[in-house]
């Protein structure tokens, strides 16, 4: 009876430890991995969030631009982190993408714990006005006279290619990717004429969009972003069908203690709750989602469902 006595204090020692230690977090400063170069959404929005955070956790946030590999290169580093609650991911669908057409390293899916949905996004398609084209019914007969037209994308084979591709599938065209390390160098070429078409997340396309150096010709939501009313929908440009959001999310490796998961999710849907957030966040035609643990674990096994179901309906490989 002592001895069973002795093992269950020392078993209810082992579990308290741990919990302490959570409790205690964090002490010290955090790393926030994002798996995309400076200035893409997913840079622009973890920013905004971190400031918040280390203010309201009382420790640095440091944001570090892990990219390469359509992200997978952030990805893995986040999976064989040390589960203590000071290495966050923050990544974009990538993580339901990318393993249906990538040889991963890891099981994001399985190594990642969900925390939760910053925001979701259109993914829009953009034009250089030297193209002559102004609209997507413009681009699909340009597209027939000039099949292989080249789309920059911030990344390789994720949901930016697999939108124009469900596009052009659909419309009976041919269009050709050029893949970026992330949003910014896609847009930089963009501008610059060196390619004529983008497909990309709505943030970094903005400034550009009002300043009239590109032309938006759709967005991939099935209603207009507040922030894009005049953009249609590639439904309401008659791609029937075709709806695609882009979401952004927070995620920890598997084994962090859940008092840690819960004091990220209440302290992230606090930020997305501010005013002075969530109208950054709207700028940038990112609408914030905030909402539970569970409600977000639902959605990104329901997309990896569905990019497992589009991947093989377009033939998409990796090249």
């Amino acid at each position: 009876m002592v001895k069973l006595r002795l093992v269950v204090a020392l078993l209810a020692l082992l579990v308290a430890i741990p919990t302490a230690k959570a409790q205690e977090w964090p002490n010290r400063p955090v790393r926030f991995i994002v798996p995309f170069p400076a200035g893409g959404s997913t840079d622009v929005a973890t920013r905004v969030i971190g400031e918040y955070l280390s203010r309201a956790l009382g420790q640095q946030i440091v944001v570090e631009n892990k990219s390469g590999a359509n992200g997978n290169i952030g990805i893995e580093a986040a999976v064989r982190s040390a589960a203590d609650g000071y290495t966050v991911l923050v990544v974009s669908d990538a993580v339901s993408s990318n393993p249906h057409v990538y040889k991963m390293n890891v099981d994001p899916l399985k190594g990642l714990t969900p925390v939760i949905q910053l925001s979701r996004q259109p993914m829009v398609l953009a034009a250089h006005p030297s193209l002559g084209v102004a609209s997507l019914a413009e681009l699909i007969a340009l597209a027939r006279q000039q099949p292989g037209l080249r789309y920059a994308t911030g990344s390789g084979v994720g949901a930016q290619h697999m939108v124009v591709q469900w596009f052009a599938s659909i419309a009976g065209i041919k269009l050709e990717q050029v893949p970026y390390r992330g949003g910014a160098p896609a847009i930089n070429d963009l501008i610059a004429g060196h390619v004529k078409l983008g497909s990309l997340g709505s943030t970094p396309l903005i400034p550009h969009y009002k300043a009239g150096t590109l032309r938006l010709l759709a967005q991939s939501t099935e209603k207009r972003s507040p922030s894009l009313p005049d953009v249609p929908t590639y439904q309401e440009a008659g791609i029937k069908g075709l709806v695609l959001d882009q979401w952004l999310g927070v995620f920890v490796p598997v084994g962090t203690p859940p008092v840690i998961v819960a004091r990220l999710n209440t302290e992230i849907n606090k930020a997305l709750a501010e005013e002075a957030i969530r109208g950054s966040l709207l700028q940038s035609a990112q609408e914030p989602v905030g909402g539970s643990t569970d409600a977000f674990s639902q959605l990104v096994h329901g997309d990896f469902e569905t990019y497992a179901r589009l991947v093989k309906e377009l033939n998409i490989k990796a090249d």
